[in-house]
């Protein structure tokens, strides 16, 4: 049985994370599109208006969305003023273009009315935003204004526990757990680093164990089969 990741030596962590970066970067395994869109400007807006049309979305329709939108409108103040059914042409075929069209202009007013164009940089705001849960709430403020947080999705939950870092039953709990427990360092990083593991090596059903350089600091909670 492999040893957990923190048992006896507090230092796997560290282990953990600097081989993902590395295994990353040497299988050439793609950036999340989000990702991709905040470090060519580091926009808040930005950021939060490509979350949205993340959701339920592949990272290259999301990224060509974004590109086709900001191409219209790349302020809140703009994007405001642009009628729905354009906002609808522009991001389509994002998962549930249509209400995420009606989202996005009426957060863009919100920002316009309430927050004088600025996208807020605290997470409670940004929670009251219809449709922004805690994942697009922490992605706005680790990738558009650069404060601490944790992005957890699925990917970041699912390998926590699986490895018998953590055992939490949501997203919502992993998120509050890994803030009490991952050193803050990591906090803006393992988004990226697990989301880009999750899609190539480890896989929500199957995951790819024979060929995975972190099996060693895995216990392996709750797989019962693997590549």
């Amino acid at each position: 049985m492999p040893q957990p990741l923190l048992a006896v030596q507090g230092d796997q962590i560290h282990q953990a994370m600097a081989l993902l970066a590395e295994t990353i970067e040497e299988r050439g395994w793609a950036t999340p599109a989000v990702t991709i869109v905040a470090t060519q400007d580091r926009d808040p807006f930005k950021v939060l208006v490509s979350c949205i049309l993340s959701l339920r979305t592949r990272d290259q329709v999301t990224a060509e969305a974004s590109t086709r939108l900001f191409a219209i409108a790349a302020s809140a103040e703009k994007l405001a003023l642009v009628p729905v059914e354009q906002i609808e042409e522009a991001i389509y075929p994002v998962g549930f273009y249509r209400n995420k069209a009606r989202q996005i202009k009426e957060i863009s007013r919100l920002i316009v009315e309430r927050y004088a164009g600025r996208v807020p940089d605290d997470l409670d705001e940004l929670l009251t935003f219809k449709g922004v849960g805690r994942k697009t709430a922490n992605l706005v403020l680790t990738l558009g204004h650069d404060k601490p947080g944790i992005c957890v999705d699925i990917h970041v939950h699912r390998i926590t526990n699986r490895w018998g870092y953590l055992k939490t039953r949501t997203p919502e709990e992993t998120e509050f757990a890994l803030r009490a427990k991952l050193p803050p360092e990591y906090w803006i990083a393992i988004n990226d680093l697990l989301v880009c593991f999750g899609q190539n090596q480890c896989t929500p059903v199957s995951p790819r164990c024979s060929s995975c350089p972190l099996a060693p600091l895995c216990d392996r909670v709750g797989v019962e089969k693997f590549r």
